[in-house]
């Protein structure tokens, strides 16, 4: 049976904005797509169409390749990059695990304070690194000499502050150190120089509107190759289906040597969601989202911003104060977060302002 029963398959075929936000059926204003995205229709019911045939006993796991390979290809279109260079996987932290595993005792690894703990823990697990924070906003003029890995998200996940990536990656290069950059939030709204990072790691259940459970790690030939593939079991076989049994090892030639046997359903439903992304375009989606957010900020009389996340201070309770008035947001690092994206109307960033206008603290 095939998991494509619903698609956004036709590429050549875009979509307006304002035609995708049909694909979406939640009842409030979501302003949450930095805690976890909204699934597109098609998706949602693909997914479960996996679960209701696993309930009766018809699911068939070798169809649900097809479901791991567009996923893994629309990814790959979507950052500019050979699907032969995405490994597929279930999440952000194992795959920095593997970089963190790479690195030689007394390697020198630089991040940004405060950055999400599942790109800084793999690397502080290791006490033979030697691991330097510093601020987001100069963390380019630490990247040089006397650094081996810079490690960084590319948006913030506490408050969405957008990393300078352009300027760290070259400075970072001149000096001879390396760049692992976390996409997760960022990939889906913001355009993204992948082929100039070394290693891009991105779970897919935000931006990219994926259940949990999916997950991207993309690079370079070469520094794909210097991964050690510590989690290799069958599905990073050569010949997925023929790599179950026995010896010897026999390991894809690519990116898929680093694959994670698949959680299935949860790849049937990112496929058709990473279409969907694809046919409205990165580059349309980020005109949407910062507008969207600029506009949330203007009826606050908030400075404008650039990122699709915009980070308020407000009173104790205003969370809750929202959501019984059906605008989903979250609080991190003490402030409240709100999240545009493409299921975000006007109408949802007005109702929102509107509901903090008497809630922003000084």
């Amino acid at each position: 049976m095939s998991y494509g029963r619903v698609v956004y398959h036709h590429r050549g075929m875009t979509l307006s904005v304002q035609e995708a936000q049909r694909e979406f059926t939640a009842g409030v204003a979501y302003l949450n797509t930095a805690t976890y995205g909204l699934p597109p229709r098609a998706a949602h019911e693909t997914m479960l169409a996996a679960e209701r045939d696993r309930a009766a006993g018809l699911l068939v796991p070798a169809d649900l390749d097809q479901a791991v390979t567009r996923s893994r290809e629309a990814f790959a279109r979507l950052v500019g990059l050979p699907a032969s260079r995405v490994a597929a996987g279930s999440q952000a932290s194992y795959f920095v695990g593997l970089v963190a595993a790479s690195l030689p005792a007394g390697a020198r690894v630089l991040v940004a304070e405060g950055d999400f703990t599942s790109l800084l823990f793999p690397f502080l697990a290791r006490p033979d690194l030697k691991v330097r924070e510093v601020p987001l906003e100069r963390i380019a003029e630490h990247a040089g000499a006397g650094t081996d890995l810079v490690a960084v998200s590319a948006v913030q996940s506490a408050d969405g502050r957008i990393a300078p990536m352009d300027e760290l990656i070259t400075a970072a290069h001149a000096g001879g150190a390396r760049v692992l950059l976390d996409a997760t939030q960022a990939a889906g709204w913001l355009p993204l120089p992948a082929g100039r990072a070394d290693w891009l790691v991105c779970s897919g259940y935000k931006w990219l509107l994926g259940p949990r459970g999916t997950c991207f790690l993309a690079g370079t030939e070469e520094t794909l190759a210097s991964l050690p593939a510590v989690g290799a079991g069958w599905y990073a076989g050569a010949d997925i289906w023929d790599s179950i049994y026995g010896t010897p090892l026999r390991l894809a030639s690519d990116a898929r040597r680093l694959d994670l046997s698949p959680a299935w359903q949860c790849w049937a439903g990112h496929a058709p969601a990473l279409e969907l992304i694809e046919r409205v375009g990165v580059a349309a989606i980020h005109e949407h989202d910062v507008a969207l957010a600029r506009r949330f900020q203007s009826a606050l009389g908030l400075e404008p911003g650039d990122s699709a996340i915009v980070s308020v201070p407000v009173t104790d309770g205003t969370a809750d104060l929202l959501r019984a008035n059906g605008v989903i947001a979250s609080v991190r690092a003490g402030r409240l977060r709100c999240a545009f994206h493409l299921s975000t109307t006007e109408a949802d960033a007005d109702k929102a302002a509107g509901l903090l206008a008497s809630r922003v603290a000084a």
